[in-house]
């Protein structure tokens, strides 16, 4: 053999070869797609869906314990921990009185009034943590925003003045 004498050309391995490289890369494409979509369309870098994944995960949670009045559960959601009953010594910053008395359907504090529905319509960053945006009871505006902190995974009323826009 010599070295200019070519093996045969292989069709049926070149063809392969193309089939299963292209359908690798479009494979790819669409779970990166569909990890964007399922993340609620971020306008963001891609390590940084999966807080927003989890901010509206979290969210969607705390406001369907609400809808049900399980207020207890709901407070579990909020500071992240299940088992807050079991230690009732650890007072945070917003104690479980407080909680009540901002989210109970009874609350003067509540301009929404029971809470029977809810609808995440945006997130977006601020700072390190998501402000997520929900219209509750079916309204069209004046979204509530609470703020989702990824590294600690609890609940927060977003700081005064800030927002998300949804648009006129």
């Amino acid at each position: 053999m010599t070295l200019l004498d070519a093996p045969v050309f292989d069709e049926v391995r070149d063809r392969r070869r193309r089939v299963i490289l292209s359908s690798a890369v479009t494979l790819l494409f669409v779970l990166f797609v569909g990890w964007w979509l399922v993340a609620g369309r971020p306008v963001d870098w891609p390590w940084n869906w999966n807080s927003y994944l989890q901010g509206r995960h979290t969210v969607d949670k705390f406001l369907t314990a609400v809808e049900k009045n399980d207020l207890p559960s709901a407070y579990g959601i909020w500071m992240n921990d299940k088992n807050w009953q079991q230690h009732p010594d650890l007072k945070g910053p917003y104690p479980f009185a407080r909680f009540q008395e901002d989210w109970s359907t009874t609350s003067p504090d509540n301009e929404y009034g029971v809470i029977q529905s809810h609808k995440i319509v945006l997130a977006g960053r601020y700072g390190n943590g998501l402000l997520v945006a929900t219209l509750i009871n079916g309204r069209k505006s004046k979204a509530l925003n609470l703020q989702y902190d990824p590294k600690t995974k609890t609940l927060a009323f977003s700081p005064p003045g800030v927002e998300l826009y949804l648009g006129p």
